[in-house]
């Protein structure tokens, strides 16, 4: 399914999936750029559709003593220049009412938090800047509950939705990705991405910090890919030691490219 509403989106006209990909969170002013800097070289060197994604702000942490951001206003100008720099789509996340138009001034995509898919006045305030909403499943639902949420946000005029697989609970602490889910949110006339790594996660650790199987990432991207995703959503950075966020269920960025050359050929094969 081809994206729409995004101008500054190049190879939409490609048979690619599209790539959401970025690290976490906004950590400093110039681990971002690098990030960008070099997902943007894999994109064209492949002609993927790529959009950079980074959280400005993280509301929703194990601990509350776990990193945050480095302010909202410098988070979002810094995802602007991102944006402005390498000439790309750009999304981040949100997470009341307020923050939609907030972040709608610098950026492409509004994100909806998978706890928060099913907030109406959330919904309907992302639909209402105009910008592209993509909504994470909710850990807690099925696929076919996700028609509510597309209509919410389509009645305000806004037809640009995207959906996001992201797993479902598999009791207290992991995930699982049904792959039924795919076609079935695609049935309702909007994309579907499947995120890779939050899919990834073991929430809920007894130390207050998200887990994860990175080592399956390869896996879950390529099983997306052979059931048609129209995108991917990978969080992907260089420093995983460092990482301030998610560390634990992020892709180096160096094996990035190499996935991608993967679920290229499996995408052609189809």
């Amino acid at each position: 399914m081809k994206i729409k509403h995004l101008h500054n989106l190049s190879y939409a006209d490609s048979e690619n999936f599209f790539l959401i990909a970025g690290p976490c969170v906004i950590e400093n002013e110039t681990m971002p750029l690098h990030i960008a800097e070099t997902l943007c070289e894999i994109s064209q060197k492949h002609q993927i559709p790529f959009i950079f994604k980074a959280s400005y702000k993280k509301a929703n942490r194990s601990s509350l003593n776990s990193f945050t951001g480095i302010g909202d206003e410098k988070g979002l100008r810094l995802l602007q220049k991102i944006k402005e720099t390498f000439q790309i789509p750009v999304l981040t996340d949100i997470h009341t009412a307020e923050e939609a138009k907030m972040a709608s001034e610098f950026v492409d995509i509004l994100q909806i938090p998978a706890f928060l898919c099913r907030q109406t006045e959330l919904l309907l305030a992302a639909a209402e800047t105009g910008k592209t909403v993509n909504v994470k499943k909710g850990q807690f639902l099925s696929p076919e509950s996700m028609k509510f949420v597309v209509e919410k946000i389509q009645s305000t005029g806004n037809r640009s939705v995207w959906l996001t697989e992201r797993g479902s609970m598999f009791g207290y602490g992991d995930l699982v990705v049904d792959f039924r889910g795919i076609p079935a949110m695609q049935s309702m006339g909007v994309p579907v991405v499947l995120d890779c790594t939050h899919s990834l996660q073991q929430p809920n650790q007894a130390a207050g910090v998200t887990g994860g199987r990175p080592d399956m990432i390869e896996t879950i991207a390529k099983a997306g890919i052979a059931v048609g995703a129209d995108g991917l959503f990978i969080e992907t950075h260089p420093d995983l030691k460092n990482a301030k966020s998610d560390a634990a269920n992020m892709l180096d960025l160096k094996l990035l490219e190499g996935l991608m050359v993967k679920l290229i050929r499996i995408r052609e094969s189809l």
